[in-house]
């Protein structure tokens, strides 16, 4: 694993974008040979433009200049329109003949002339730019479905470093062979395929890496666009949300051959993750974007972004180099890479539909332009009531009719108009809930290209600090390849079985598809049992190729030193991407609750230094089945049966750390509860199955390499659980019916923050036997700690006290703010720091309105949530409290498996 790859899941979440670069290879420059350009691109006092885009218009294709101004175009026999280009310096055009070998072109860009006009304010002292961008705007979603498809090559080059790293991870550091401040490299070629509406198909034809990471697809950022709302989850200047999160300034217009360009500043309203601050350069009249250079950070990780466009065919504009500085301090991590990559040899095929000369069609902004608004919609509808149409009627050939037509066009038509096209456009596609379909393919052959094809293809030349850097890992990578093709050097991390695997635990590849892993033991307190001792070992392997189905063994053994008994049990299961099967069987303690809200290491903690023995258990020998299955991409349906033989249980330790005399002593294992008087129960049988029905109708989907993955929060979950306790079947004394009905979302609103809801209300239709486990418990919590899901759980709820076995209704909704109190200082925002409100409320006979309002920090060192909250019934003030938890942008889930 490559140090920036282990670094930025450190860092957790970061954006995909960021993955993309971490990627070290090695490989040494070669001279070229056969005919083109090369030469130097310097300013006025001869100083290198460091990765200046070159762009040869006739054949498509481009390069860049590397860090000190060089560049190298391998060109046919010809004559050809050379343009050279560099951001905030004037563009040059050279025509240039190349005949049988390279033609030496030095070339010296001058600063770009910005011109203001004579009035810049417009009505109501608006600044310009906003009209310039209400166009921009309104025009993006034609520049999305402008081309049919297109085809291009990529190529990639990263350089980054390890500036810092703790102490702790030097060892670790050493055993992969990376070194401080040591430059590492990477490259990559790729041919890429775009077809509309949102397929993308990539194949590397070469990769020059160590051998360890094959992830070398540039899509996460080529196949982006600024014209979307969004891209890698940052707010694009040109989205239809742009005049909530920016403010923009215009800073004038600049000559670029015969193309007027405007030049807007970004400021976001709020600085934080996920907006761009700097330039956008746009086309007038075209209105495409010309370059940009701007910034914007992610979980703490700053990234700086320029980028070039070209007039492709002179019909339409795409990016033809980009580049990137990334920077992260993050836990005693520092890294710094560099990422460059062009984008040559473009094929476009445009949308026949919305084909339009650009230069034809004007956009009127109906709040600068309001005169020239009212004619051309008086226009339009008196060309639609002549052909017996409704201006809302307008369809894809009315839209391609007003285009070709040359006139003037609002910016309310054009996006009615663009909203209707692509609704049509929607119902004719065959998975409209797709969202992105991506191949991404690496050919036979990638890895094995020597220097001579590299000096062939690469269009940025190397520097002599990067073909130094390639030198000095050549050795190291050679090592690391015959290591994993299994040569006679013998890899560290496959020493095979160890001793010392039985108490810390390990995992071993038994074949292709087969892995054994034993468990880190895990010990534990609780007053039943005193000390105990869980330990697992697991086997999986793969029983059918073609559709992953996997079958895993998980037996577990554990102790009980106080009780001095012996349990365990042995969990199967086998599932694919259609259904999941799992049979499971033992003698083993459980809490009253299935849901299991107490974490046994937080438990002991809570035991032994607080005196407060919050878990109650109790002992089942059971089997179990449950069986779950996709039944369409919207719709899954699970069942379970249980059969069990349940043993109350009593304390048998007194063990403590701290003895707190304001404390009685532990309470006895059995869960206090307002409804019921005594919650202890006598040996018994219970068989007990449940139905439960789980639909997400508005799910949407990216498609990776033919599989699908659910984009999150895309729909509100809705879920419907029926829970039944038969009677007298295999000697089972439960008779009772459960209805539960369910919904879970997550949504924006507006640009302020976001919401998180979970609702739930249920009953038991009849509940004639039933004994305390078998009742509707809640998700409470009273130890320090908050380690449920935030939403769906409470935070001073006792666990059991208002568990029911009637009518009962829980909500929980949480407010996450984008700027509040602590938020209101861009530092803070900035280091990742969020706010959110809260409220809980539950509502069961004896709970007289149950309510938790909460306030929380979230972020704080990116990892950790500090909560405050108030309880209260019936509206009267109960009790308050503090939680700590881990961040909610960490998504993770903690669990006892």
């Amino acid at each position: 694993m490559s140090i920036f790859k282990w670094l930025l899941q450190a860092l957790t979440p970061a954006s995909r974008l960021v993955y993309l670069l971490s990627l070290p290879c090695i490989l040494l420059s070669m001279p070229s040979f056969g005919s083109g350009i090369r030469g130097t691109i310097t300013d006025e006092n001869g100083k290198p433009l460091a990765f200046a885009s070159i762009f040869v218009k006739r054949a498509g294709t481009g390069t860049t200049a590397n860090e000190i101004g060089y560049y190298e175009v391998t060109l046919d026999s010809g004559r050809y329109e050379i343009i050279y280009q560099f951001l905030g310096y004037q563009t040059e055009v050279r025509n240039i003949e190349v005949l049988h070998d390279f033609v030496q072109v030095n070339v010296t860009l001058k600063p770009q002339a910005t011109v203001l006009p004579t009035v810049v304010v417009q009505d109501g002292n608006e600044d310009p730019a906003y009209t310039i961008m209400r166009k921009a705007i309104a025009k993006a979603k034609y520049h999305t479905q402008q081309l049919d498809s297109y085809t291009a090559r990529v190529y990639i080059k990263g350089a980054g470093k390890l500036k810092d790293y703790p102490w702790l991870a030097k060892r670790a550091l050493q055993k992969e062979g990376i070194e401080k401040n040591r430059v590492y490299i990477s490259e990559s070629v790729s041919d890429v395929k775009y077809t509309r509406p949102n397929k993308f198909e990539e194949k590397v034809i070469s990769i020059r890496s160590d051998g360890k990471d094959n992830n070398t697809s540039p899509n996460q950022y080529i196949f982006g666009s600024f014209y979307e709302p969004e891209i890698q989850g940052t707010i694009s200047p040109l989205s239809p949300k742009a005049f909530s999160y920016y403010k923009f300034e215009y800073l004038g217009t600049f000559q670029d051959r015969n193309y007027e360009v405007s030049k807007i500043k970004v400021t976001p309203r709020l600085k934080g993750d996920n907006v761009v601050d700097g330039v956008i350069n746009l086309v007038e009249d075209w209105w495409s974007i010309h370059s940009i250079d701007i910034h914007t950070s992610k979980m703490g990780i700053q990234v700086y972004i320029k980028a070039i466009y070209a007039p492709i065919e002179d019909k339409a504009w795409l990016p033809v180099s980009h580049q990137f500085k990334i920077e992260g301090k993050a836990f005693g991590f520092e890294a710094e890479y560099k990422y460059l990559a062009t984008v040559s040899d473009y094929k476009i095929k445009l949308n026949p539909k919305l084909y339009v000369d650009n230069e034809k069609m004007e956009v009127i902004d109906e709040k600068v332009q309001k005169e020239e608004a009212r004619k051309i919609v008086a226009q339009s509808k008196a060309a639609a009531s002549k052909k017996g149409k409704q201006p809302q009627q307008d369809n894809a050939k009315l839209l391609q009719e007003r285009l070709e037509s040359g006139k003037e066009i609002t910016r309310k038509e054009l996006k009615t108009m663009m909203k209707e096209y692509e609704k049509q456009e929607l119902k004719q596609q065959k998975e409209p809930e797709v969202i992105s379909d991506n191949t991404f393919k690496i050919d036979s052959g990638a890895y094995k290209k020597d220097s001579t094809y590299w000096s062939s293809v690469r269009p940025v030349p190397l520097t002599t600090e990067e073909i130094k850097g390639y030198q000095k890992s050549d050795s190291m990578a050679v090592v690391a390849r015959k290591q994993e093709e299994g040569d006679t050097l013998k890899s560290s991390k496959h020493k095979g079985f160890q001793p010392w695997d039985i108490l810390i635990g390990d995992s071993y590849k038994v074949s292709r598809h087969s892995n054994f892993k034993i468990h880190f033991p895990m010990p534990g307190f609780n007053t039943v049992e005193g000390w105990n001792l869980v330990y697992k070992v697991s086997f999986g392997t793969i029983l059918q190729d073609t559709n992953k189905t996997r079958l895993t063994i998980t037996p577990a053994f554990r102790y009980a030193f106080s009780r001095k008994v012996a349990s365990g049990n042995t969990r199967l299961v086998l599932r694919n991407s259609k259904y999941r099967l799992e049979l499971e069987g033992g003698r083993y303690v459980k809490q009253y609750n299935a849901d299991e809200p107490i974490l046994p290491i937080v438990n002991s903690l809570t035991t032994l230094l607080l005196e407060k023995n919050l878990m109650k258990l109790y002992e089942r020998r059971y089997i179990d089945l449950l069986y779950r299955r996709q039944l369409n991409q919207f719709v899954s349906v699970s069942g379970t049966l249980s059969w069990s033989k349940r043993h109350e249980l009593q304390n048998t330790s007194n063990y403590k750390w701290v003895d707190r005399k304001s404390i009685e002593g532990y309470t006895e294992n059995r869960p206090v509860n307002a409804e019921l008087a005594d919650t202890g129960f006598p040996d018994h049988e219970a068989f007990i199955g449940s139905v439960r029905v789980t639909a997400r109708p508005w799910l949407k989907y990216n498609i990776r390499n033919g599989h699908k993955h659910e984009i999150p929060n895309s729909s509100p979950t809705f879920t419907l659980d029926y829970r039944k306790g038969f009677n007298s079947i295999l000697q089972s004394d439960v008779d009772f019916d459960q209805i539960e009905l369910g919904i879970k979302h997550e949504f924006n609103i507006g640009v302020r923050g976001h919401v998180d809801v979970a609702l739930r209300a249920g009953g038991f239709l009849n509940n004639n036997k039933m004994y305390f486990m078998d009742y509707k418990h809640f998700l409470g919590n009273l130890t320090p700690f908050a380690t449920s899901d935030p939403v769906g759980s409470f935070r001073l709820l006792d666990y059991y006290n208002y568990s029911t076995d009637d009518r009962y209704f829980a909500g929980n909704v949480h407010y996450h703010f984008r700027r509040f109190l602590v938020t209101s200082f861009p530092l803070a925002r900035m280091a990742g720091i969020s706010e959110n409100v809260f409220v809980n409320y539950l509502a069961t006979p004896m709970s007289k309105n149950y309510t938790e309002v909460g306030y929380s920090i979230d972020g704080i060192l990116r990892f950790l949530r500090l909560e405050a909250i108030a309880a209260f019934q019936d509206g009267k003030y109960l009790n308050y409290g503090f939680r700590i938890g881990i961040s909610t942008a960490l998504s993770v889930n903690f669990s006892d498996n």
